[in-house]
């Protein structure tokens, strides 16, 4: 695993509840602003394993970027069930929701996907 995805991966889980952050923003914070591409390669492969909370991750104008009707409507009911508040235009207002991870973000974490019993399944991206 590159040093890139390991920082994705952690900044993705630890995005709180209630919040989101951008691809874009995601890939800021893991150092390299002009990968929010490699941002969506990483969620869609490593979601699963390492049961990232791949519903906080929209678009840069505040929108789910899911094309799949069922997929997009899973991602906003698990947002709008974590208080997210998304508006007529279904966009999402950054200036209240999004988390900008700080420096005491420890990125040298040990990655595991051993998660055990507790860990909700039916927070794990659809397949498509």
């Amino acid at each position: 695993m590159t040093p890139f995805t390991r920082k994705v991966i952690l900044i993705i889980q630890s995005i709180p509840e209630g919040s989101v952050m951008t691809y874009g923003g995601v890939a800021r914070a893991a150092g390299s602003p002009r990968a929010a591409r490699q941002v969506v390669r990483i969620l869609h492969s490593m979601s699963r394993k390492y049961r990232l909370p791949w519903h906080r991750v929209i678009n840069a104008k505040g929108m789910i970027s899911l094309t799949e009707d069922e997929s997009a409507s899973l991602q906003q009911l698990y947002l709008a069930g974590e208080g997210v508040v998304f508006d007529e235009r279904g966009m999402v207002d950054l200036e209240r929701y999004q988390y900008v991870p700080g420096p005491e973000l420890e990125l040298e974490s040990e990655l595991t996907d051993d998660f055990g019993a507790g860990a909700e399944d039916h927070l794990l991206p659809p397949f498509e």
